[in-house]
């Protein structure tokens, strides 16, 4: 049980990650309206991309979770 919702935790982390930065909601966030250079850092493609690639990685990371709890090979623990 533990597996299963480390697993499903990792995707929906991963999936918001590599989702949100490219959304609407991530250029209305209202926190960094009174930080001009904050929010121009965080609406850089740069940025944008770095968080993406680490929902990527969050994905890969449940997928590689989900193939060792239940194919039954543990030598990568």
């Amino acid at each position: 049980m533990a597996n299963l919702l480390s697993v499903i935790s990792s995707l929906l982390v991963g999936a918001i990650l590599a989702i949100v930065p490219w959304t609407a909601l991530w250029d209305a966030n209202y926190l960094l309206q009174t930080q001009p250079f904050l929010r121009a850092a965080a609406l850089s493609p740069f940025v944008r991309g770095c968080v993406s690639g680490l929902g990527l990685v969050n994905i890969l990371l449940a997928i590689h979770e989900a193939h060792l709890a239940f194919s039954g090979d543990r030598e990568g623990v």
